[in-house]
C-alpha cells in the first residue's frame, strides 16, 4: 500500500513556533486560541504577550468551534494554487463566544455557500487535505446536515 505523498502547502506553523499550539490542537481535533492567564484577555493571531496587560507568554486554551458569522467575502479568484478547484469560495470571519468573541477566518464549507448572511450561526470542523501535514479549520451553518462532522 502506497502513502499519499506529503504535499508542501502554504500553511502550519511559522518559523518562530509562535502559532505551533494552534497547529498542533488542530490536529488533535481541538480549537485553540491563546488566552492570557494574568487578566483573562483572549489573543487571535497570537502573540508573544499580552496586549493588555503585557504579561509574557499567555498560555493556549481549547475553545468551543461555534460562532456567528460577523462577516464574508466571496472569491472567484483562486489567491492560493491550492483552491483553484474550489472557486467561487466564501471566506467567513466568526465571531466565538466561548473566547471572547475573538474572530477567526476561515472557508464556508456547506452546500450553500451563495446563500450565507451576517449572522448565520456556524460551527467548525477540522479538515486534512490529501497529501497535507496540517489540517485546517472549516465551517459550515449550524442547521447545514453534518455541521458538527
Amino acid at each position: 500500500m502506497s502513502e499519499t505523498p506529503t504535499l508542501d502547502l502554504p500553511w502550519g506553523p511559522a518559523a518562530d513556533g509562535l502559532d505551533r499550539p494552534y497547529w498542533e490542537g488542530l490536529a488533535e481535533g481541538e480549537l485553540r486560541l491563546q488566552h492570557c492567564g494574568h487578566c483573562g484577555a483572549w489573543i487571535w493571531g497570537p502573540q508573544w504577550i499580552c496586549a493588555t496587560c503585557h504579561t509574557f507568554d499567555p498560555g493556549w486554551e481549547t475553545v468551543e468551534a461555534a460562532g456567528t458569522v460577523y462577516s464574508w467575502a466571496r472569491s472567484h479568484y483562486p489567491f492560493i494554487t491550492e483552491l483553484a478547484d474550489r472557486v467561487p469560495y466564501v471566506t467567513v470571519l466568526v465571531e466565538l463566544p466561548g473566547a471572547g468573541n475573538r474572530r477567526v477566518l476561515g472557508l464556508l464549507v456547506d452546500d450553500v455557500p451563495e446563500n450565507v448572511r451576517i449572522g448565520d450561526q456556524v460551527v467548525g470542523h477540522i479538515e486534512l487535505d490529501p497529501g497535507a501535514t496540517w489540517p485546517l479549520l472549516r465551517w459550515r451553518r449550524a442547521d447545514t446536515e453534518g455541521a458538527r462532522a
